[in-house]
């Protein structure tokens, strides 16, 4: 199928009301699409349900599914559309720092409130999180996935609808998790600064501890249900304008393990979106920052989908994402909060975070 028609049948799909996915893998040039057959509201019933899941923050929520046997499939290659490329050098230009005084000073309120929950001793880590609203009235969003594609390489890019929920896009630079027959990955993500034209940089003890606490989650979670991990060495990873703290994290499930699910229930929320621990930071998190994630932060991706004879689920973060509402685009945006964390800077990470975002929405 030609890429052409893969656009023109989610458009179709739109005008008709009726549920998708559009999306992108990382470092692949193959656009992928699921069209659900009808509006039906289909949730996750047991994770050996096939079909792309999304699934929100707070797990006591249910997440939903496009069920593949529900849905037609469709895929075309693709090559990069110049017309869709931003001047990533000049980014920097593209947002004033001092435009949102109002939500300068909640966040800078809310990431001090964490600070001081912190040095009690209670949790290590909480990742504190706020929205933005952006027009959305001129935007198709089919062309602002496009950009999106573009201008994330290394990010899984996606633009998912249901009639009954609303419509979000993203470019999540993390992996939740990859399984395949017995075989599972995972990165440890965290730390951002900004890029400025190479990954050969010095990383501050802040983002240092930040990373480590992430990267001993994870470890510490799986050896619940194998005793083969291997991880890499910590390296410097980037997505989009931002540069990050990545290890990459691989194992073998035990016989007994009921895979994605007890991964799942392992790992999500990680610290890399919530905190330290995981109870304590998430309570924290619900209690004090004065809005519903919804599903930000909570993951997406094929699940349990069939490849060359071989079932396979990739699921992803929901970082670098954006909810539309009517004529608005709502921008979420956090980041990871220590007892060495400043507010100001906080903030400022939090404007990077979105720039790339904002720029496609121009």
């Amino acid at each position: 199928m030609r890429i052409a028609d893969v656009y023109a049948n989610i458009q179709s799909q739109l005008d008709k009301e009726l549920p998708f996915v559009l999306y992108r893998k990382s470092e692949e040039s193959t656009i992928y699409s699921m069209l659900q057959e009808d509006d039906c509201l289909y949730e996750i019933n047991s994770y050996t349900d096939s079909g792309f899941i999304f699934s929100p923050f707070d797990t006591t929520e249910k997440a939903i599914i496009i069920p593949v046997d529900h849905s037609r499939m469709n895929k075309a290659a693709y090559t990069r559309e110049p017309s869709y490329s931003l001047d990533i050098e000049k980014l920097k230009d593209a947002v004033s720092f001092d435009t949102d005084t109002k939500g300068r000073k909640e966040h800078k309120e809310l990431v001090t409130k964490g600070i001081d929950f912190i040095k009690t001793g209670v949790c290590k880590k909480i990742v504190l999180s706020r929205r933005e609203e952006v027009d959305f009235s001129t935007k198709n969003p089919i062309q602002v996935f496009r950009k999106l594609v573009d201008n994330y390489p290394n990010a899984f890019v996606y633009c998912w609808y249901h009639p009954k929920v609303g419509m979000w896009l993203g470019a999540t630079p993390e992996t939740l998790a990859k399984i395949q027959g017995n075989t599972f990955s995972t990165m440890a993500l965290a730390g951002t600064q900004v890029y400025k034209g190479t990954i050969d940089v010095t990383w501050g003890t802040k983002e240092l501890k930040e990373q480590m606490m992430v990267t001993e989650f994870v470890l510490q979670g799986l050896s619940s249900v194998t005793n083969q991990i291997n991880h890499s060495k910590t390296y410097t990873h980037k997505a989009g304008t931002l540069l990050h703290l990545r290890t990459d994290i691989e194992a073998v499930l035990d016989e007994n393990s009921k895979g994605i699910q007890d991964i799942i229930q392992l790992i999500h929320p990680t610290p890399a979106v919530c905190g330290l621990p995981k109870k304590e930071a998430k309570l924290f998190i619900l209690d004090n920052e004065g809005y519903n994630r919804k599903y930000y932060t909570g993951y997406l991706g094929e699940l349990n989908m069939e490849f060359h004879g071989t079932s396979v689920s990739n699921l992803f973060v929901n970082l670098r994402c954006m909810e539309i509402v009517a004529d608005t685009a709502i921008l979420y945006v956090g980041g990871g909060i220590t007892k060495d964390s400043d507010p100001e800077k906080e903030w400022i990470e939090t404007i990077r975070k979105t720039e790339t975002m904002k720029k496609v929405l121009q």
